[in-house]
């Protein structure tokens, strides 16, 4: 069966977030609903992928002492800063094998419909915000028309993702337009970035520092509360390297100056 995952730490801190509330509230004032996110493998579900490309390969033979198979982390030829959700799945097997699980059941989907139905089934009786991966993407068409349906069938929950797959959103363009509860942001850093200025797409950059969002007059997401609230929905943003980045890389050296992890913490953000 397809699994939604709880909110990490990061989605967690939209509980906090005012203009979250309708979607996580009840009348009573309590929380009712919850985060969600759904989950495919990093790389091997990212057509589009150029700057952040990494995959993670399991090594055929090969076993950790806990019984495992041992996975190696691949960087893409055009890799600038590693997939942080990639290096979460070379180094939890649970974390790996539940994103493969659910990106297989979906690949082995004949049509939309499948799709839908299959996502539709397993989402949380609770759910009231969801991401649309926090690994992977929308890997084909008809995986981003289901999650459309998925949507519409569930204007009381709020959904929202990071996208390099443009082009599908591009072609679906007027029907993600006219659902008051769907929210994508462009994810800068892919082969299809012609199309952030040619559509008027809103975009996430990744920055080094602080400083180098200022110079670009961006603010920092440092909760995914700017990729989520559907009021924010035309504004651009920037995403603080973050994450186990290549050794002597410049995303690297970046992640050691802000301390070695990158940033998420519950700063107040303007926008």
């Amino acid at each position: 069966m397809l699994q939604y995952s709880k909110a990490n730490a990061k989605l967690a801190g939209l509980y906090d977030v005012p203009e979250l509330q309708e979607w996580l509230v009840s009348e009573c004032g309590r929380f009712t609903a919850e985060v969600y996110s759904l989950d495919l493998l990093s790389g091997w579900s990212c057509p589009f992928a150029e700057k952040c490309k990494s995959k993670v390969y399991e090594l055929a033979g090969q076993f950790t002492k806990s019984g495992n198979v041992k996975k190696k982390l691949v960087d893409g030829k055009k890799t600038e800063f590693r997939c942080f959700s990639a290096s979460q799945e070379v180094l939890l097997p649970n974390v790996y094998n539940r994103r493969k699980n659910n990106f297989d059941l979906l690949k082995a989907c004949k049509t939309k419909e499948e799709m839908t139905e299959l996502m539709q089934r397993a989402l949380p009786r609770n759910a009231g915000i969801v991401r649309q991966h926090v690994g992977g993407d929308f890997f084909n068409e008809n995986y981003f028309g289901a999650w459309l349906d998925l949507a519409e069938q569930n204007p009381s929950v709020l959904f929202y993702a990071y996208t390099k797959s443009l082009f599908f959103w591009a072609r679906n363009v007027k029907r993600v337009q006219s659902l008051n509860n769907v929210v994508l942001t462009a994810s800068r850093g892919g082969t299809q970035d012609w199309m952030i200025e040619g559509y008027g797409f809103r975009e996430s950059v990744v920055v080094y520092s602080e400083e180098q969002a200022d110079d670009m007059e961006l603010v920092i997401d440092h909760d995914d509360s700017h990729a989520a609230v559907p009021n924010w929905s035309e504004n651009d943003f920037a995403l603080l390297i973050h994450g186990v980045q290549p050794a002597g890389s410049e995303a690297g050296k970046a992640v050691s100056a802000l301390g070695g992890k990158g940033s998420y913490g519950k700063k107040a953000l303007a926008v």
